[in-house]
């Protein structure tokens, strides 16, 4: 039969290898997309994870609009950060797994640390300070 040989009670093929097949008839699950709580919990408990992340966008976004920038623009940022956080450390994460686990992680850890590097950086009154933005600022004005 094979290496896609149907075992005895068993309702999905057997594959031999971790390497997927030439032809997809299906679109696959990103790795971790599982459900971060199990099936008796209701549906806000299954998704944690990707609420907690959006909540802390929400409070960033309310901030700003309370004319608090710089703050809520940081909130934002650690918001995304927590996000790349919680993609590393939990198995399954529900719907924040939206790639693989890498390009999840690059993907909210490298947004959320320019965020708030940004958010630092804002004029008037920066936090930080850094020269060579300077000299590129300059350079594409004139």
């Amino acid at each position: 039969m094979g290496a896609e040989a149907h075992s005895e009670g068993a309702s999905e093929p057997q594959r031999s290898s971790r390497r997927f097949p030439t032809l997809t008839r299906d679109t696959a699950r990103p790795e971790g997309g599982g459900r971060a709580a199990s099936g008796d919990f209701p549906a806000p408990a299954r998704q944690w994870p990707l609420l907690s992340v959006m909540s802390g966008v929400a409070f960033g976004l309310l901030l700003e609009a309370l004319d608090a920038f710089r703050w809520g623009a940081i909130v934002i940022g650690l918001s995304l950060l927590g996000g790349a956080v919680l993609r590393w450390a939990l198995p399954s994460v529900g719907m924040l797994a939206v790639r693989s686990r890498f390009t999840d992680m690059a993907t909210y850890g490298g947004l959320g640390f320019v965020i708030v590097m940004l958010a630092m950086m804002v004029q008037p009154k920066p936090w930080i300070h850094i020269p060579f933005l300077d000299d590129i600022v300059h350079f594409t004005v004139w």
